[in-house]
């Protein structure tokens, strides 16, 4: 299994057992619609015979499961202007507006119990030891059906919407303006850039090279990127939308192509969740630290901000530090820093815009493998050396002849 749409979610301090989750979510099991029902709506277990919650490796799964009568309005409109036409004859005038109401709810109950069933489920992954709640859902109103069952269902379920520093329309246009990606990342050839006047004029690219210039072209004339095509780590393709959701999730030949070794389907299952929670698990962190890192409700940089080295006890980045904060070198680990000229990294930033020739903040990133807030102040550190020029309205610098490494 690999989930296709993210739609994310933090749930801080979560500490619920599985066993005491399954408990919570008992309320509210699925149970098959009644005849007379048009939808029903409850937890079951993710696996055939298992319990509520299925448990990997300390990572969580559950079910929401549902179930539709397909009734369409045209087929009720016609028996009842039929049923009408039938008592309009009996009585020798048609049904007023009240009889039409009642009859129409008459046909409606009479014609459920033979109306087609449709069966939904969504999937819910709990990442406790990162801090994740992802539903994979491909609208925020399909995701929302899962959060307000669970929150009905559990008592005081610290859930929050995750919110980043920068905005994600912003970072995927400067990505496109620069052709740069952030680190561990690549952009492929899926775009939409949208105007933002009124006349919300729109391009899309599909399966299409995106051609640097033709790109600037449309962002100098107004138009944000507002879904990108992207690949991470040449692990996993994405494309990541205007409200942070990440959708057209799909593993690539280097995670599907493993070998198989396990011997029932019950093994198979999880061993593909193990691998996508653990793959997802990275992505997710990388993916917050090329958007500037967390922010809080006010705005303010959470406390793992990006521009702190990760720790590998870090709650919000996994067992291992966030791959983008690393750096080759003897050590292998990005020395700690605040991003001013005495930075232990300053030095090898300098080098970067001058062997490049070219002065970004998304630069510096790749090169070094940093957050964006880190590498956002060695650049403000090089503009008071003297080394890169102000940014100028489009934000572009200029690097500096003279200018000093400090």
């Amino acid at each position: 299994m690999f989930f296709k749409n993210l739609q994310i979610y933090r749930i801080p301090g979560f500490t619920m057992t599985a066993e005491h989750l399954a408990k919570q979510l008992a309320s509210y099991t699925f149970a098959p619609a009644s005849s007379n029902e048009l939808i029903r709506q409850g937890w079951d277990a993710p696996r055939k015979d298992g319990g509520l919650v299925h448990t990997v490796n300390k990572q969580m799964l559950i079910r929401l499961r549902g179930e539709k009568k397909l009734l369409p309005a045209t087929v009720i409109n016609q028996v009842t202007k039929a049923r009408a036409a039938e008592l309009e004859e009996q009585q020798g005038f048609a049904p007023g507006k009240k009889a039409m109401k009642e009859l129409k709810e008459r046909v409606t109950d009479e014609l459920l119990p033979r109306a087609f069933t449709i069966e939904s489920n969504t999937w819910t992954w709990i990442d406790p030891v990162n801090g994740w709640l992802v539903v994979d859902a491909a609208s925020p109103a399909k995701a929302d059906e899962v959060i307000k069952l669970l929150l009905k269902a559990v008592d005081r379920m610290p859930l929050e919407s995750l919110r980043v520093q920068r905005s994600p329309v912003g970072v995927m246009t400067e990505w496109l303006q620069t052709d740069e990606a952030p680190a561990g990342f690549t952009v492929d050839q899926d775009a939409t850039l949208r105007a933002t006047g009124e006349s919300k004029a729109q391009v899309a690219y599909k399966k299409h090279t995106l051609d640097p210039a033709d790109v600037r072209r449309h962002i100098e004339n107004g138009k944000q990127c507002t879904r990108l095509a992207m690949t991470w780590d040449s692990k996993i393709s994405f494309v990541l939308d205007e409200s942070l959701a990440v959708k057209s999730v799909k593993p690539l030949d280097v995670l599907t192509e493993k070998e198989v070794t396990s011997r029932n389907d019950g093994e198979r299952f999880d061993g593909d969740f193990m691998l996508m929670t653990g793959e997802l698990a990275k992505l997710l962190g990388d993916l917050v630290e090329a958007l500037g890192g967390e922010a809080r409700a006010d705005g303010t940089p959470a406390e793992a901000d990006a521009a702190a080295p990760a720790s590998p006890a870090s709650p919000a980045k996994g067992d291992e530090p966030v791959r983008a904060q690393r750096v080759v070198g003897a050590a292998g680990e990005v020395p700690p820093g605040d991003g001013t000229a005495s930075d232990p990294l300053y030095q090898q930033a300098v080098t970067v815009v001058r062997t490049n020739r070219r002065a970004s903040v998304s630069l510096l990133q790749r090169h070094l493998r940093i957050g964006y807030n880190r590498a956002a102040h060695l650049m403000n550190a090089m503009e008071a050396a003297g080394v890169v020029s102000a940014a100028a309205s489009n934000g572009d610098r200029a690097l500096l002849a003279q200018g000093g490494a400090a």
